[in-house]
């Protein structure tokens, strides 16, 4: 391959072309050699590239380009334009244009790739990834784990021993396939407690770069026993995140005992290309399901009018951000929908779009924990917008990326490539139609898409996102008491949702508090639609230690209470001149009854 050397847009895509093509094809500057090949006329040099091939043939321009491409891996752009009619034609008018104006092309490149334009490669981006991904596992396992017996523990809420054999009951075998955990073994307190244990031991290993393929795949598992095991409990968008994340994962991770800088493995490429159209797909579904539920708040940009004191658990930022002018409510809200259905489309763009993707992703999901609570969901997001960066961006160095490749081609790799192109398989035609309903909603699933999805939906590895789909308007708030006579009232605390009004909100992300999680859409959705809080209110009147665990302040911790009951308050933020005149954060009024007075028989 012969190319103009003077030429600074040459130089640069020749370096890619070489970087694929190997010692297939060699590349030399008309400047160099030129003379050597009088049969080509001198203009011809300056004006296309030009391919010599060992049996005689000379081929120039976009032809040239393909069929030097074809001797390495890339194979289907020659295939394009020997076979697809009006492909060749196209190309040739294409390279003309580009090689007529070279030094605006080579401006592009610069703006659109910066110094390097050579296939980029993610091997800082891996094991950076990877061990975040085991310090999010990580904490929700820890998370779950001071609360799994209160929840779901055999004196919990919703023991996961009275659910498993219900299910078995009701629908025989089909409850196993459905329900996908090894609780069906054992579901005994001391089971959920070695499943977060092995999972605790599972991040740590990975986090450290040891066994990373036995360790995710011991995450994974584990992580979707107590999911399916918690019910109601962890039914959140960040769990089936953080599970499709997590099981894509094992694919990425490199086949060694330990990771280490310089023997790097070759990354898959299809397992980066799964990751990357998971944060394409969580972006984008969540920006355009916002358009398309319905809700006119998010097409007249009034969202955040509600938002922050809506939202589930705020954070003290959240009041202030409440009290932003209108003007920069609006602008924050057409921010959010730009970053989450245009900018999505950037992560297939060439390097310098790819970071400005994942500054502005990142930029929102920072804003978003600054004003709310979402225990790991924002850590998720932030880790897999890591895998945009590649080590061009890490190293700072002119090094041939192949250079640090080790390319293992043993059983076992050849083993997880294949499963990876399995996953591709099962996993993208439902990633794609997941995408289109939230264009939309309407639309049926096609009958194979449908089956198909019944059997992979139960395993978390292909998901719907949706966040803040319809924005909640109003903040009912369930105030749960307790009483020995009926009479005289006491108030059960919360550690983190809204109550004492002269209390402040707090963090406590990314620990997820579930139950006053679940307080919250109970509040919403009214007691008959929340099943499980007769069986926490059962809980208060036996006073259950694992139950009253859960919350901050237990008014009957000598004696169980004899009464329960709940009401319903409406919540708002307070005013700046409320705040500084009684120092409270909330204001509320009465609004009914949530749960008459109960007692045990």
């Amino acid at each position: 391959m012969i190319f103009d050397g003077d030429c600074h847009f040459c130089r640069r895509w020749i370096e890619r072309w070489r970087q694929q093509t190997g010692d297939a094809v060699e590349y030399e500057s008309s400047q160099k050699v030129a003379p050597q090949f009088p049969e080509v006329p001198a203009s011809e040099f300056q004006n296309a590239v030009i391919l010599l091939t060992p049996d005689g043939k000379v081929y120039r321009a976009a032809e040239a380009v393909f069929r030097s491409l074809a001797c390495g891996r890339r194979r289907w752009p020659l295939a394009l334009y020997e076979k697809v009619p009006g492909f060749a034609s196209l190309s040739e008018i294409a390279y003309d244009f580009v090689s007529q104006h070279r030094e605006l092309a080579s401006k592009l490149t610069r703006l659109l790739w910066g110094r390097d334009v050579r296939v980029p490669t993610y091997f800082v981006s891996r094991r950076i990834f990877l061990r975040a991904i085991g310090l999010i596992y990580c904490i929700a396992f820890v998370s779950l784990w001071v609360q799994v017996d209160g929840l779901v523990g055999a004196r919990g809420i919703l023991p996961v021993r009275q659910f498993l054999p219900a299910m078995e009951a009701e629908y025989g075998t089909r409850a196993i396939l459905a329900l996908p955990t090894i609780c069906w073994v054992n579901s005994s307190n001391a089971a959920l407690h070695a499943l977060c244990g092995i999972g605790v031991i599972a991040t740590v290993a990975l986090m450290a770069g040891v066994i990373p393929v036995i360790a995710l795949i011991l995450c994974f598992c584990s992580y979707l026993s107590l999911t399916i095991a918690g019910q109601t409990f962890l039914s959140f968008q960040w769990d089936i995140l953080l599970l499709e994340t997590g099981f894509l994962a094992i694919f990425l991770a490199p086949l060694q005992w330990r990771m280490a800088r310089g023997r790097d493995i070759a990354i898959s490429g299809i397992a980066l290309f799964l990751l990357k159209f998971l944060l394409f797909k969580l972006m984008f579904m969540s920006g355009v399901v916002k358009l398309t539920s319905g809700d006119d708040c998010w097409w007249n940009l009034t969202a955040l009018d509600y938002h922050y004191w809506t939202q589930p658990l705020p954070t003290p930022i959240a009041w202030w951000a409440d009290k932003h002018p209108e003007w920069f409510k609006k602008f924050s809200v057409a921010f959010c929908l730009v970053v989450e259905i245009i900018v999505p489309f950037f992560i297939w763009a060439p390097r310098r779009l790819r970071l400005l993707a994942a500054a502005l992703i990142v930029s929102l999901q920072i804003a978003i924990a600054l004003t709310g609570n979402y225990c790991f969901f924002n850590l998720i997001t932030i880790a897999l917008c890591v895998l945009l960066i590649d080590d061009v961006v890490w190293r700072r160095q002119r090094e041939i990326p192949g250079k640090w490749t080790v390319k293992s081609r043993d059983f076992f790799c050849r083993l997880s490539g294949f499963a990876a192109v399995a996953v591709l398989i099962i996993t993208f035609p439902l990633n794609v139609w997941l995408n289109y309903t939230a264009i939309r909603p309407e639309a049926a699933w096609p009958e194979p898409l449908a089956a198909l999805y019944l059997y992979v939906e139960p395993f978390r590895i292909a998901n719907g996102y949706g966040l803040f789909r319809v924005m909640t308007k109003e903040r009912p708030e369930i105030q749960v008491e307790g009483s020995a006579d009926g009479i005289d009232w006491a108030v059960y605390d919360f550690k983190w949702k809204p109550g004492n009004i002269n209390r402040a909100p707090g963090w406590c992300a990314p620990h997820q508090p579930r139950l006053d999680w679940q307080m919250w859409f109970a509040a919403l959705g009214g007691r008959r639609e929340e099943s499980w809080f007769a069986n926490f209110a059962l809980r208060l009147l036996q006073n259950e230690p694992a139950v009253t665990h859960l919350l901050d302040h237990n008014p009957f911790a000598s004696k169980a209470p004899r009464y329960i009951r709940a009401r319903l308050f409406k919540y708002e933020f307070t005013t700046e001149e409320e705040h500084r005149a009684t120092g409270a954060w909330w204001k509320r009024r009465e609004i009914g009854e949530y749960l008459p007075e109960v007692s045990l028989p």
